[in-house]
């Protein structure tokens, strides 16, 4: 009789024990459930910018480093207005030509790493500088020592960039796109005297229809309207 009771005993422990068992794997997989179900953190943007730019002074460049009087007269270049872009925007923006050319659209998971105007500032100041100072048009300290040494104020250029995206003329087919119109005036004592305006435009293809191919096609297109300017503001201005 004892040896019944104790078995029983021993029987009813062994049934607790195994449906604590259960519950307690039960809420641990319900828990790992609940846990896999959680939506995952959103991906970070991918931040580009025009690359490492010249890694060595140009032949132009060191041969004024030994002449400093064989560079050209020094030039103010303003800060770009990006009349064509929304403001503040760093994001990587293309257009269909194909449907809808007048919405700008954003890649989602693309960004400059700064304002496409301040990119595009820092490829022309380092383009100009290949043949002449270059001074920043709101810098009055750096303009008055100038002109107290005996030089002529600089000519001021001022920018507005009306196009900057990846433009596609087909699915398959597309392009960075620039377009800057630029003005270079002459400061004299009774005020500015016009040289000269002129709009860049430069559509350079880009590599894959994606955010990485307009990136790369927009600092293309880049270099290429900063060289344009440089070598009209040379036969401009002095």
């Amino acid at each position: 009789m004892k040896n019944a009771i104790k078995n029983r005993a021993v029987s009813a422990y062994s049934s607790s024990a195994r449906a604590i068992f259960y519950l307690k794997f039960g809420a641990a997989s319900l828990l790992l459930a609940g846990c896999s179900a959680l939506p995952s953190p959103p991906a970070r943007p991918l931040l580009y910018d025009f690359g490492p730019g010249a890694t060595a002074a140009s032949p132009a460049e060191a041969r004024a480093a030994l002449a400093p009087q064989a560079m050209r007269a020094p030039l103010a270049l303003a800060e770009i207005e990006a009349t064509g872009l929304p403001d503040g925007s760093n994001a990587v923006l293309y257009r269909l030509a194909y449907s809808g050319a007048q919405q700008l659209r954003p890649y989602s998971q693309a960004r400059w790493s700064q304002p496409p105007a301040q990119l595009v500032q820092q490829r022309l100041r380092e383009e100009l500088g290949h043949s002449r100072p270059i001074l920043q048009a709101d810098d009055g300290a750096a303009l008055s020592r100038n002109s107290a040494q005996g030089g002529k104020l600089p000519l001021v250029l001022r920018c507005e960039l009306e196009e900057f995206s990846h433009l596609f003329t087909s699915p398959t087919e597309s392009t960075g796109t620039v377009r800057l119109r630029a003005t270079l005036v002459d400061l004299t004592p009774t005020g500015e005297s016009l040289l000269g305006q002129r709009v860049f435009i430069v559509q350079q293809p880009a590599r894959t229809a994606d955010a990485e191919g307009g990136v790369a096609a927009l600092a293309e297109a880049s270099t290429k309207v900063a060289s344009e300017l440089a070598a009209w503001v040379d036969q401009t201005g002095r």
